[in-house]
């Protein structure tokens, strides 16, 4: 992988070493924070034939492994999941050794969100394939018979709502965890309603030097909301890559 530089803010500019990409993508631990993470083709494509993957490039990936190695949590729909063909979080020495010097747990939990269970499969990785009980973030309209059987499969079920996931109840109940560190995968729903709730601290985004065209969907999708003002935090390059971090400003009081 090419150097990282930072390029704004211009007063911090100039190459990274991966000590100081720790610190910039670091979490503050003082308060629970909502990270959100996506990746965009040049032309605002989200997917390459149904997965983000096809997007990434190194400083995409370096920037995402940072998002899960500093978290106490990876918040994701059930859809993206499953798509993306998630597992728990496992060890890797990079992760063990900064997860060691930033003073965090052994392991991230992995949080799954899923409002009507159909997406979720008890026999999904992400259920299954794991080090750290998987949190299944539902609600009580899902079938009894499908919840006892997540439980099964070694997840920790926690209902949210009772017709739907309410996304406040269930970061609450991560932060009730002590998981303050959220990092959310997506997908685009799962993106909308956290934004239309305004429960979303951070937004990284990487714009990968492609153009896809197609059918591709945008990063998030839901019932729309008045324009969030965004504050542009950071944004680093390589390899053709800009990751841009913003910070989601608080709606003004009335």
């Amino acid at each position: 992988m090419s150097v990282i530089h930072q390029i704004f803010p211009a007063a911090d500019a100039g190459p990274l070493s991966t000590e100081q990409l720790e610190r910039l993508y670091a979490y503050p631990d003082d308060r629970t924070r909502v990270c959100v993470n996506f990746v965009s083709s040049a032309d605002g494509a989200v997917e390459v034939e149904g997965r983000s993957a096809g997007l990434s490039t190194p400083p995409d990936r370096a920037v995402l492994d940072l998002g899960t190695d500093l978290a106490d949590v990876v918040l994701v729909a059930a859809g993206t999941a499953t798509a993306e063909g998630f597992t728990g979080v496992k060890h890797t020495d990079r992760m063990d050794d900064r997860r060691r010097r930033f003073g965090l747990s052994a392991l991230p939990s992995t949080a799954v969100v899923t409002s009507s269970g159909k997406s979720l499969d008890p026999s999904a990785p992400v259920l299954t394939d794991t080090l750290v009980p998987t949190l299944v973030l539902t609600c009580e309209s899902v079938p009894a018979d499908l919840r006892g059987r997540w439980t099964d499969a070694g997840a920790e079920v926690v209902l949210t709502g009772d017709g739907s996931v309410d996304l406040a109840v269930a970061i609450a109940a991560l932060t009730e965890r002590g998981l303050r560190r959220i990092n959310c995968m997506g997908g685009p729903a799962l993106f909308g309603s956290l934004a239309e709730a305004g429960l979303v601290d951070e937004f990284r985004l990487t714009l990968a030097p492609f153009l896809v065209s197609g059918e591709a969907g945008r990063i998030a999708r839901g019932a729309g909301m008045d324009p969030a003002r965004l504050e542009l935090v950071s944004v680093v390059t390589g390899d053709d890559t800009l990751l841009m971090r913003y910070r989601v400003r608080a709606a003004p009081s009335v």
